[in-house]
């Protein structure tokens, strides 16, 4: 499942759908410094919450520990209600698959981007300081690559996930075909 995603987006970019429905976006510890860059399990990335003056960039710790000890990067959202939940938005470019043959001790790594759109949303939740990226069954364009995809919406449909003023069972499906273009990264 998605272990690596990419972000190569000027905060400005991610603050523009927020500031078209007057709902600015505050940046409550100061301007993180958003270097473009791949984020793994374990860093800390950019997210964005329901603050108390509206929505929030936060830089979160992706993962939180299972009892068992181990990270919780994705987060199943099959029959599951989201409502009391601290629900984010985790914005990128890209995201990435890994698929067998091995190729010199290394899987083969694709990239998935939104067909017309220069970057989106990854719906996530909040749990004990940290995020994870909830999962849904895959869509065509995800399922020769995974047998579960990362929930995602355009830029301009985040803020329904961070209020439900959309129906969750709409915004918790894959992508319909054709949505996502993809691409080996490597090896090249």
């Amino acid at each position: 499942m998605c272990n690596n995603y990419r972000l190569h987006v000027p905060a400005n970019q991610l603050a523009a759908p927020f500031a078209a429905l007057c709902r600015p976006l505050t940046m409550p510890l100061s301007r993180p410094n958003l270097e473009p860059g791949d984020y793994r399990i374990g860093d800390r990335a950019p997210i964005v919450v329901a603050g108390e003056d509206g929505p929030q960039l936060e830089m979160t710790p992706w993962a939180w520990k299972a009892p068992t000890g181990r990270p919780v990067f994705n987060f199943r959202s099959d029959g599951r209600s989201f409502a009391g939940s601290t629900r984010c938005l985790i914005p990128a470019d890209g995201f990435y698959e890994f698929t067998e043959p091995k190729v010199q001790g290394k899987k083969t790594k694709w990239l998935f981007t939104m067909v017309g759109q220069p970057w989106f949303w990854i719906l996530g939740i909040v749990k004990d300081g940290a995020f994870a990226m909830l999962t849904t069954e895959p869509g065509p364009d995800v399922a020769p690559y995974h047998d579960r995809q990362i929930v995602l919406l355009p830029p301009d449909a985040g803020v329904h996930w961070l209020d439900l003023s959309a129906a969750q069972d709409l915004m918790l499906a894959p992508c319909p075909a054709g949505a996502l273009d993809v691409r080996r990264v490597w090896p090249e």
